[in-house]
């Protein structure tokens, strides 16, 4: 059965190695894409199982790219949650409304696991 996979539209490389390795880690396929537009190409052609998005992306920032992934039948219903370092209210009843299904403000860290 093929795994999962998640596309992480991100432009800080730490942010996306921290998210990466821990996603793998519980055994999802990850995908990156540096900016929104790659991250719009990426969404339509391998159409992942979830996007971890960006708001303050270079070019195409993220609010652009969740109004852009309502648009095609292809990537609407795929599940959207916002990592950004814009953690008002505004911003986040703004990214919810656009079409995103979570908001997680930066910075954030992974929970800690227990052996």
């Amino acid at each position: 059965m093929p795994k999962e996979s998640v596309l992480i539209v991100e432009d800080d490389p730490d942010i996306v190695e921290l998210l990466q390795y821990n996603l793998e880690r519980e055994g999802y396929r990850v995908l990156t894409a540096p900016d929104g537009e790659a991250g719009l190409r990426e969404a339509r052609t391998r159409q992942p199982d979830a996007i971890f998005l960006d708001l303050m992306l270079p070019g195409v920032d993220g609010l652009q790219v969740c109004r852009a992934l309502e648009e095609p039948a292809v990537t609407r219903a795929i599940p959207v949650i916002m990592i950004t370092a814009k953690g008002e209210e505004g911003d986040i009843v703004l990214g919810l409304e656009l079409g995103a299904d979570d908001y997680i403000p930066k910075p954030f860290s992974p929970p800690v696991r227990a052996r």
